[in-house]
């Protein structure tokens, strides 16, 4: 999949130049253990498809995604490439991870520190920038910094506070330094960032979690209309719900399956049947349709799911469809399908 570029910064906002990103979830052994071959053989096959742009972050496996991300990419052109990466949690060595808990399989001599100051995120990027073996980074998101990290000590919006005087304007001068292209968050919820876009100069958001065909009217109704005033894209991640709406067995990273969730997908599932659509591809479709939509993330664990993924994204969908789709109240009358 060859995918075509854009106008790398439009009104002084950045535009990422490709349209689809290959998640650092999966690599960095959330879900289940992946070897370091399996993973070479992941991104291979991400690369031969035609994807150009990745997402990791020091969080995923602690340490592990990034480095295999820089294990394959160090001997790839680096202009030929966007990488984004995260800032908030910063990995101190120690011999006893006292979250190692988090990411069992990943085997990381880590612990985490939340931590959104100025000298923090510049420590993080620096460190990220030596996992990764290149000298910068396309995009920085401030990761988690949301009322749903169960792991913050204290209120979030304490936190935010911090970043408002610490992690925001010290990844403006980071951008100034040409040591980032953009920045803004990565998170789960809107609160984070419909209130940053008051605070500060973002580029570009994470949008997780937020936009798909289980949940997506806060987003469409909320988020949009703001960003849109901010000239602002969002990158669209988890469209399949931490892969809930391909027939995992959880929902949004967690076990809890809300039970109108499970029978909508089944809903969702029996129409994609009756048109012969795979629900995966039309989820993936749905997330790449809004015109504040900048690329559609989503993670892999194996060479074939990333090369049916991209595979997905040139699927044509009838109408029909997603017109039954709205007449069954499935998704909303106002959500773009074009």
């Amino acid at each position: 999949m060859k995918q075509e570029k854009t106008a790398s910064t439009t009104s002084g906002h950045y535009r990422l130049p490709y349209h689809f990103g290959l998640g650092g979830v999966p690599i960095g052994n959330e879900f289940s253990a992946v070897t370091d071959a399996e993973a070479q053989q992941t991104l291979e096959a991400a690369w031969d498809a035609g994807v150009r742009y990745y997402d990791v972050s020091p969080w995923y496996g602690l340490g592990l995604a990034e480095r295999r991300f820089g294990q394959f990419l160090h001997s790839q052109k680096r202009s030929e490439y966007v990488i984004s990466s995260k800032v908030g949690k910063l990995l101190k060595a120690s011999k006893k991870a006292i979250r190692s808990n988090l990411f069992p399989l990943a085997g990381s001599p880590n612990m985490v520190e939340f931590n959104y100051s100025a000298a923090a995120v510049r420590r993080s990027i620096e460190d990220s920038l030596q996992r990764l073996g290149i000298d910068s980074l396309d995009i920085v998101f401030v990761h988690d910094l949301s009322p749903d990290n169960k792991y913050l000590e204290g209120a979030w919006l304490g936190h935010f506070e911090i970043a408002t005087q610490g992690a925001f304007p010290e990844l403006t001068r980071m951008r100034e330094e040409g040591l980032i292209k953009a920045w803004g968050l990565g998170v789960n919820r809107p609160e984070p960032i419909l209130a940053t876009m008051e605070v500060a100069d973002p580029d570009i958001f994470l949008l997780a979690s937020q936009y798909s065909l289980i949940d997506h009217e806060y987003a469409l109704k909320n988020i949009f209309p703001a960003v849109r005033k901010k000239n602002i894209r969002l990158v669209m991640g988890s469209a399949l719900n931490a892969g809930f709406i391909s027939g995992s067995n959880r929902y949004n990273y967690g076990r809890e399956m809300p039970n109108e969730f499970i029978a909508k997908r089944d809903h969702l599932a029996a129409i994609a049947n009756a048109y012969d659509v795979d629900l995966r591809t039309a989820a993936l479709q749905f997330a790449a349709m809004p015109d504040v939509s900048a690329a559609v993330l989503c993670g892999a664990r194996t060479a074939q799911q990333i090369t049916e993924d991209v595979g997905s994204m040139k699927v044509k969908i009838p109408a029909d469809f997603w017109a039954d789709l709205k007449a069954e109240k499935l998704i909303s009358e106002e959500a773009p399908v074009k």
